[in-house]
């Protein structure tokens, strides 16, 4: 099977710069997304997802974000736009905006909250890819939305032209290789520590959340991975494993933007109610995983 692997092997779900009164900041997400791509080697960046707080920008907001960024990356990397709501007819509308204002693709989230059946995932899934000419990868996170996707319903959607791949948070290794030995979707894993085991099961790469910080090593693991050097691979991985974690410590937008502003690459931290900053004990916590770390 050929896996489309356009958007790279790298990309991180890039968060949202505000002002420090909470308007969009687009000269700091300009920069940002210029970072990832030249220092931190993404090969695509993720816009408007969870970690973008894509609950709390406006529509216009997003479609903006979108066009300032494929802006400013041009050419050097792809952009994917996150669209999906737990509304399938406003999932569409964001994804025909997302193509209108640049994106080279989408990605779509489970319905959350409502808790659809398989069937009506596919139905939604669909829907989605059917409203554009952009490949669409779905977002597998059952701990935030309330409803796995199963490994039969992927299988199912892997048929549709549009949808190629998988941003896999569902933490079922076993699950997400039978996929990948039943279709030829491209996965990406979900979660940074899970990166290294999903690629010795098939897997392609990651879309990232500590790779705001761990871009360029991360690179460097999958790298020696594909190469066969799975030594320097798993020290590589033992290295990051503080970073690809204590980004979680509490939600993940949270804590890049603590550890943004701690390494003078955003000038705030501000995020939008219902999330609030990291705590000060937080964000020294997590600076002093990034000032420990050979970054």
């Amino acid at each position: 099977m050929t896996r489309d692997t356009r958007f790279g092997r790298l990309l991180t779900a890039m968060v949202t710069p505000f002002t420090d009164d909470g308007i969009l900041d687009l000269g700091a997400a300009r920069r940002l997304a210029r970072y990832l791509v030249e220092v931190q080697r993404n090969d695509a960046l993720v816009i408007n997802g969870t970690g973008g707080e894509a609950p709390t920008t406006s529509d216009t907001e997003k479609a903006t974000l979108v066009a300032a960024v494929k802006d400013e990356v041009g050419s050097e990397a792809l952009v994917m736009a996150g669209v999906g709501t737990f509304d399938t007819a406003h999932s569409v509308e964001l994804a025909k905006q997302a193509e209108q204002a640049g994106a080279d693709g989408l990605l779509v989230v489970t319905p959350y909250y409502s808790l659809p059946p398989q069937s009506a995932l596919i139905a939604h899934f669909e829907a989605v890819a059917d409203a554009t000419a952009l490949p669409c990868v779905i977002y597998d996170i059952p701990h935030r939305t309330g409803r796995a996707v199963d490994t039969a319903t992927l299988i199912e959607v892997a048929q549709h032209p549009h949808i190629i791949g998988v941003k896999d948070a569902k933490k079922d290794l076993a699950a997400s290789a039978a996929v990948l030995a039943a279709t030829d979707l491209v996965y990406y894993s979900g979660d940074d520590a899970l990166t290294l085991p999903l690629l010795s099961v098939g897997g392609s790469g990651v879309v990232g959340t500590s790779t705001h910080f761990t871009g360029r090593r991360t690179a460097e693991m999958i790298d020696a991975f594909l190469a066969g050097r799975l030594d320097e691979a798993i020290a590589i991985n033992a290295a990051l494993l503080p970073i690809y974690t204590g980004v979680f410590a509490t939600q993940g937008c949270m804590l890049v933007k603590a550890g943004l502003k701690h390494r003078g690459l955003l000038p705030n931290d501000r995020l939008r109610q219902p999330m609030l900053s990291a705590s000060p004990a937080e964000a020294a916590a997590f600076a002093a995983l990034l000032d420990a770390a050979d970054l």
